[in-house]
């Protein structure tokens, strides 16, 4: 089965409708993409939530070391951890309360992607949030 993410007029109502973006893997290092790409949502009005285990605060915000420290709804999980550490990703994003699952440009994974499409999920993979923003406006 392939991966299939729903169409460009879709992303755009998804980021349209979300507020807050919870970010896997969000590095506390302002040269690495994760922390450039969430810096410019967070710029444009999102509210970012970091989840990082190692860092304390990221853009000004306190980290959280997993989703389900995360209080409240979280409209769009935005992941940027290796394409293996998607099913375990996965796996937690279906525990909490949140509307869309997505692996940044480059990440992809089957098994992470049947399971949530199989809860009936919005998963969008291998697309930058960054970049469909831009698109959509």
């Amino acid at each position: 089965m392939a991966i299939e993410n729903p169409s460009r007029e879709e992303i755009g109502k998804i980021l349209k409708k979300a507020k807050r973006i919870a970010v896997v893997g969000l590095s506390d290092n302002p040269e690495r993409t994760s922390y450039m790409v969430s810096k410019a949502m967070q710029d444009a009005g999102y509210e970012i939530i970091p989840v990082n285990p190692t860092a304390d605060e990221i853009l000004g915000v306190k980290s959280a070391a997993s989703l389900k420290e995360i209080e409240g709804h979280i409209d769009i999980v935005n992941v940027f951890r290796r394409s293996e550490y998607l099913p375990g990703v996965a796996k937690e994003f279906a525990e909490i309360d949140a509307d869309v699952f997505w692996a940044q440009l480059g990440l992809a994974n089957e098994e992470a992607y049947e399971f949530l499409k199989e809860k009936g999920y919005t998963v969008i993979m291998d697309r930058c949030i960054k970049v469909e923003h831009a698109l959509t406006k």
